[in-house]
């Protein structure tokens, strides 16, 4: 009996999760939450404040929770964004935790922090640096790969061709916030996926999608037209 209300109480706390209740601000965040659900592999473009994280990180809880995967991946190139604080302390995977933040916070959002600590313990969400991808392979679990702008041509061969047995892959980035010199591999992809007509859908933000706040919109659109 006892048994019984502990599993109803944890059904109901699954079904109020907030990844069960993501409430798009647009039609395109609709279109990327649709082609998450049914893709194997999505790319999605768009500048900072455009809710591509977000999107991304509640849907994967979302198809988590529903018990269609058994493991959410995280990774993102190591690449700055400049100027640098120095090395952080720790394993690799602790060295890029402070990085890939962002997307965590919207996972522990969506799973709830009592589901997400126990998803952490059991590393049924890892956090796997670029380097270590090759010679994988992902199954039953969700990819997703930030910053993606920054990787080579070589990094996304890695990744990409590392999916297995029911894996998903969502590849988040900007062109505009390439902090390598060579940042076209991204968008080149783009275009080979559709030259040989790899089923991975595009999903295109622009600046009239931003709805982090009307200042972040205005200065993104300041920053794109003088380049920067």
């Amino acid at each position: 009996m006892a048994r019984a209300k502990k599993k109803e109480t944890f059904v109901n706390e699954i079904k109020s999760s907030a990844a069960f209740h993501i409430q798009p601000k647009n039609p395109t965040q609709q279109y990327l939450l649709d082609c998450i659900d049914q893709s194997v592999m999505t790319i999605c473009i768009g500048p900072a404040g455009t809710g591509k994280t977000f999107c991304t990180g509640m849907k994967a809880a979302q198809l988590t929770l529903k018990g269609g995967y058994d493991k959410i991946v995280l990774t993102r190139p190591n690449v700055s964004t400049g100027r640098s604080l120095g090395y952080f302390p720790g394993s690799v995977e602790e060295k890029m935790t402070p990085w890939l933040k962002p997307i965590m916070n919207v996972l522990q959002d969506g799973l709830g922090k009592g589901r997400y600590d126990y998803m952490v313990s059991k590393e049924q969400i890892q956090v796997q640096p670029i380097e270590t991808i090759r010679g994988n392979s992902f199954e039953d679990c969700i990819i997703i790969v930030d910053e993606s702008q920054n990787l080579n041509m070589s990094e996304i061969k890695a990744i990409t061709t590392r999916i297995g047995e029911n894996a998903k892959l969502v590849l988040l980035g900007d062109p505009a916030q390439s902090d390598v010199h060579d940042g076209e591999a991204l968008d080149e992809f783009v275009e080979m996926c559709h030259h040989y007509g790899i089923e991975a859908p595009i999903v295109r933000f622009t600046t009239d999608h931003i709805v982090r706040s009307d200042i972040v919109a205005q200065l993104v659109k300041m920053f794109a037209r003088n380049n920067i």
